[in-house]
């Protein structure tokens, strides 16, 4: 994500690592989540707002339902991500 630098790919990165996460197999998915929510409550407490924690909690969700993280992808970001 910070490699790409790219306007408006949070959620992208958020789901597309969930969802890779889970594709590796069993238990995966668990230590996915717990990342993902240890990070989100690690930066709700140095202040960033509630709606954007909670729509980064839905796009992590989001990718580790398997649903294709391509929902998220901002318009014109290099393939290569």
């Amino acid at each position: 994500m910070k490699e790409a630098n790219w306007k408006d790919s949070d959620k992208y990165f958020h789901a597309r690592g969930n969802y890779d996460a889970a594709q590796r197999g069993p238990g995966r998915d668990w230590v996915a989540e717990v990342i993902s929510d240890a990070r989100e409550g690690i930066q709700s407490l140095m202040g960033r707002g509630h709606e954007d924690t909670m729509a980064d909690e839905e796009a992590n969700r989001w990718g580790l339902s398997g649903k294709d993280p391509n929902h998220y992808r901002p318009a014109r970001l290099p393939d290569e991500y």
